[in-house]
């Protein structure tokens, strides 16, 4: 069940993305207040989740094994850094291309599948799955900006709205895939459990602090400070009432 739980949720989220771009139908600028907090929610969120969700049970996951706790986590942070440091070098470039923008969101759109299926994954071990809902929560917050930020920068390339709307959609399309294959080789192979929940932590640490916090304070720093430590609480309160 956990696999069907990350297809849908990781179908959820492309859809957000989607609802995102379509904005390019009616509106030429967004604005700017709204997108910071909302940026600035979902990095808090996803903030909260990286250790409430994700590395405190990476933890626990770690406990009984041959291999040192501190030393198993570690080996999945650090694989994860890695993974992102690799997806930055392929991406390296001028952030000012549209197309370019769409290769990069698309490609980090990759890890971010692969921590919801994750999530779910080790939801269907615990029975709760009010921490994996809110961890898709917080990505499907951050898809809605990002499907807008793809569309719009290709229509004032000159692509029509909707092949503007098509590509901004289609860059959330390989997270269906990456939640499914997370939750396979969770579901599947539990020795990697802790290992995948670390690397999918320190992903998720990676987005917050490369992408979401940097652009909502370049749109309004007020708001996306807002944003981030309500959504942090929000998470926070959510995983320790309800996980």
């Amino acid at each position: 069940m956990s696999v069907l739980y990350a297809f849908i949720a990781t179908t959820i989220t492309w859809g957000v993305t989607a609802l995102g771009a379509s904005l390019v139908f009616f509106v030429r600028k967004a604005n700017g207040k709204f997108l910071s907090a909302m940026l600035g929610f979902s990095g808090g969120v996803m903030t909260a989740a990286s250790f409430f969700s994700l590395l405190l049970p990476a933890i626990e996951y770690s406990e009984g094994r041959s291999i040192p706790v501190w030393l198993i986590v570690l080996i999945g942070f650090l694989f994860g850094i890695l993974f992102m440091i690799a997806v930055e070098l392929l991406m390296k470039s001028e952030r000012k291309s549209a197309n370019l923008m769409l290769i990069s969101i698309t490609t980090h759109n990759i890890p971010e599948g692969f921590v919801v299926g994750v999530a779910f994954a080790l939801a269907s071990m615990n029975g709760g799955y009010m921490a994996a809902i809110t961890v898709g929560l917080g990505i499907a917050l951050q898809n809605f900006p990002e499907g807008l930020a793809v569309a719009l920068p290709l229509r004032k390339e000159g692509m029509s709205r909707f092949k503007c709307f098509f590509l901004g959609q289609m860059s959330a399309i390989v997270e269906p895939i990456a939640g499914v294959l997370g939750a396979v080789l969770v579901s599947f192979v539990t020795g990697i459990l802790p290992y995948a929940l670390a690397f999918s932590a320190a992903a998720m640490i990676w987005v917050v602090a490369k992408e979401l916090i940097p652009e909502a304070n370049e749109m309004n720093k007020p708001f996306a400070i807002g944003g981030y430590m309500f959504g942090f609480i929000v998470m926070m309160t959510l995983d320790i009432a309800l996980g």
